[in-house]
């Protein structure tokens, strides 16, 4: 089994937004060498930040609800993260939701690499009060997501809920991974979108978990 980090670092500029994202899947240490924002910038938000339990995480878009659902994501699958994001919330939350999803895709799939020594399936249920959600992930290269959440709110915060489902689909189609995603019940969106990331973070924990093994888990013999 190979005994290398499961780490990347992604910078991704666009007209749009300017992301940058460092992921270790197994914790630890983890570390942007130069922030896109400006030094005398005060972005030192902590709503979405932490260092415990050998996870470094910390999550600044622009967009309150969506560091907390990232960093929601991050802790309960064990990742160390770092996001930055300056994008256009001059105009609204899209570019900046999405492009955030598609960067965290391509980091994940960048860090785990070869498919190779892992479960590649997982599941994981999730509750939040009267809210349940429940996902299923396939490390399959093949990009596919269903996400249902019944999200009735027009915004939780700054976040469109539309743009909720969005950001897991762009997640889903970077990493190269098939995704079902459902809020089972509840009546409170905070509530329903939240248990939704938790329960999708315990499914990747499960799914990149190690199996002490060298091999492809597939009948063909590849997932590349």
């Amino acid at each position: 089994m190979s005994l290398e980090k499961r780490e990347a670092f992604i910078k991704r500029d666009t007209n749009e937004t300017k992301i940058q994202i460092a992921i270790s899947l197994d914790g630890g240490s983890v570390s942007i060498a130069e922030s896109i924002f400006p030094q005398q910038s005060s972005k030192s938000e902590e709503h979405a930040a932490q260092t415990s339990g050998g996870q470094v995480i910390n999550v600044q878009t622009g967009i309150g609800f969506l560091d907390h659902m990232l960093h929601a994501l991050a802790k309960h699958s064990g990742w160390s993260l770092i996001v930055e994001c300056i994008g256009d919330l001059h105009i609204d939350d899209h570019h900046t939701s999405e492009d955030v999803g598609i960067a965290l895709g391509m980091a994940f799939k960048s860090a785990l690499g070869q498919i190779k020594g892992v479960k590649r399936f997982g599941h994981g249920f999730a509750p939040l009060d009267e809210a349940l959600s429940r996902a299923v992930v396939d490390l399959s290269n093949r990009p596919y997501a269903v996400v249902e959440l019944g999200l009735k709110r027009e915004k939780i915060g700054d976040l469109s809920t539309e743009m909720i489902p969005h950001v897991l689909e762009s997640f889903a189609q970077s990493a190269a991974i098939t995704m079902h995603v459902d809020c089972l019940r509840g009546f409170n969106d905070h509530h329903r979108a939240e248990s939704a990331f938790k329960a999708l973070a315990i499914a990747i924990k499960e799914s990149i978990s190690k199996t002490g093994k060298d091999d492809v888990p597939s009948t063909k013999g590849v997932l590349s």
